[in-house]
């Protein structure tokens, strides 16, 4: 009977703490972030789409094509349809789970324009649920930036990223195709112990001060065709199931075989 008991009750708490997470406003959150405040949440579901390039906004001031105080716009190519927008706060949302997408590009065939957001402070999305699109294409980061132990569930990219201090990977878990294509890394980076279930792809990724994969694990297939590493390349204990593309791979200057032949 006590053990019943004790089962009940370690049944109860389990249930609790998976339901116990308080629930914000992606829409509050955002109102914040154009109020200048800094973002810092832990143990809660956001709710809705959170939506970084804040395009509806930008919408309403195209058809004017002049520059405000909130709307970066960008004029370095006159061709160019990208719309940026600068996030200029701290972000950090820890064990969170966002229900819905968290957008920093968002392409639209309506308007012919491709809205993306870039982040001048820290961002931190540690040990958190990505239940929907996670998409920061083209995204710059110039401060610290962490994804450690969380987990994407849904279309996911990093395709043109930059990152221009410290990032982190690590432990992250990627259930659908992740996408590294053209991202570049300025300090060295970890994907340690990292889960790539389905397709991963690096190609002409630039890890220019090292990068750890030590002990990932690639479900699928691994694309490293035209990617660049200078300094620490850590593969130790690193898992491919199936191939591996490693055409035109340069690690500090040598091919992808005879780096690996070099370092037995």
């Amino acid at each position: 009977m006590k053990k019943i008991i004790t089962l009940i009750i370690l049944m109860v708490s389990i249930n609790n703490s998976v339901f116990c997470q308080k629930k914000i406003e992606a829409t509050d959150i955002l109102k914040d972030i154009k109020e200048g405040k800094n973002i810092a949440i832990e143990n809660a579901t956001i709710v809705g789409v959170l939506d970084l390039t804040f395009m509806d906004e930008a919408l309403e001031k195209l058809p004017k094509r002049k520059k405000s105080s909130w709307f970066n716009w960008n004029s370095n190519n006159n061709n160019t349809n990208e719309i940026k927008k600068l996030i200029d706060v701290k972000i950090s949302f820890i064990n969170c789970t966002f229900n819905n997408d968290v957008l920093a590009y968002i392409p639209t065939e309506d308007s012919g324009y491709t809205f993306t957001a870039s982040f001048e402070d820290e961002v931190i999305f540690k040990n958190c649920k990505f239940t929907r699109k996670a998409m920061f294409k083209y995204s710059n980061f110039e401060e610290d930036s962490d994804f450690s132990y969380s987990t994407f569930n849904d279309d996911n990219t990093f395709k043109y990223a930059k990152f221009y201090k410290n990032s982190n990977f690590s432990k992250t878990i990627f259930n659908e195709i992740a996408t590294f294509k053209y991202a570049k890394f300025s300090r060295n980076v970890s994907f340690a112990n990292a889960t790539f279930k389905d397709s991963a792809t690096f190609k002409y990724t630039q890890f220019k001060n090292g990068v750890s994969f030590k002990n990932t694990q690639f479900n699928e297939d691994l694309n490293i065709k035209y990617m660049k590493v200078s300094g620490d390349f850590d593969i130790t204990g690193m898992e491919v199931n199936y191939e591996i593309d490693s055409k035109y791979t340069k690690i500090n200057g040598k091919n992808f075989n005879k780096y690996l032949i070099n370092n037995k």
